[in-house]
């Protein structure tokens, strides 16, 4: 190798400092622009991350479609969902593409109304119980002491009895309907969301950004609802998204049992008793094999989608 002569190593220093001083530094450059990029909030942090999780964005779409087709279902429904529209267990044809039930309604019909019914519980149960649970979780985590201990004492005996128990017999004893059985479970299924939401207070009020708040004299709600509740949406998310997956099988379960939609209205789950005698199971598979279909469709995108935020939030895709 050539050996560098003094001169020219005296150019090479010249050269680098003019470089460097009208900004020819290239690598100096890319640093500062890097720098300089605005930082990306949490949101899209989120969002980019469950992109990359293909299964979590197909169960987002069919989820989507879901509620879309239960948001329109007074459009595209061929027929009244309650009223007798052809020939008894008739099986399927141009004119009923899911045949019909034994008294002559329109099984699609039946169908997309059920999922009206599904969502409906389903969502609204979950907004019951996280409202519930999410300001007992914060009250108990936050000023702890007798309270804290109270609350959980209360929680410890909600989950200690078997809830679908506890929720059949309360639906019996009120009266099964739509609202009821929405609001039954959503004042039953707080506990979980509570002792979750507490744990992640009791972790982020020994912050010092939460200490600060508190020597500058901001009050307690509003350093709970300002500066902690943000901080915890993420599992609140993920729960309430597994919550409304459990929602629609326990109306499901409810409703085949008796205890939830009371025919002539139409659900899932009632579709499905109506179509539990063994000659309906051998004989006429369009009256049961299309809600069963439509439960697992929903429970399962359902707990895809709520997989993939969990994934993105935590940040630990592949």
């Amino acid at each position: 190798m050539e050996k560098v002569s003094e001169p020219n190593r005296f150019e090479l220093l010249h050269a680098n400092s003019i470089g460097a001083a009208f900004g020819l530094n290239h690598e100096a450059d890319r640093k500062a622009d890097q720098a300089s990029e605005p930082i990306e909030s949490w949101g899209k942090i989120t969002w980019r991350r469950f992109c990359k999780n293909k299964v979590a964005v197909a169960s987002l779409i069919v989820f989507a479609l879901i509620i879309l087709i239960a948001i329109l279902a007074p459009i595209i429904s061929p027929y009244s969902p309650v009223e007798s529209v052809g020939s008894f267990d008739a099986p399927p044809d141009a004119s009923h593409m899911l045949g019909t039930d034994d008294v002559g309604r329109d099984n699609l019909t039946r169908l997309i109304w059920g999922s009206r019914v599904s969502l409906f519980v389903g969502v609204g149960s979950v907004i019951i119980y996280a409202i519930i649970g999410i300001t007992l979780g914060l009250v108990s985590g936050f000023f702890g002491g007798w309270i804290d201990m109270v609350i959980m004492r209360i929680t410890e005996v909600f989950m200690s009895y078997p809830r679908f128990m506890i929720i059949l017999v309360i639906v019996s004893l009120i009266g099964p309907n739509m609202f009821t059985v929405m609001l039954v479970m959503g004042f039953m299924g707080w506990p979980p969301i509570c002792r979750l939401v507490r744990g992640q207070v009791l972790s982020i009020k020994t912050q010092d950004y939460i200490a600060a708040a508190i020597v500058t004299g901001y009050s307690p709600l509003t350093i709970v609802f300002k500066h902690i509740l943000p901080n915890t949406v993420s599992p609140i998310l993920v729960n309430c998204t597994f919550g409304i997956a459990q929602a629609i099988l326990m109306e499901a379960a409810l409703s085949f049992l008796g205890m939830g939609v009371q025919p002539p209205a139409s659900s899932w789950g009632n579709m499905l008793t109506a179509a539990q005698s063994i000659m309906i199971l051998s004989e006429e598979p369009w009256r049961w094999i299309p809600p069963g279909l439509a439960i697992l469709l929903a429970v399962l995108t359902i707990n895809f989608l709520g997989d993939g935020l969990n994934e993105a939030i935590q940040g630990d895709n592949h």
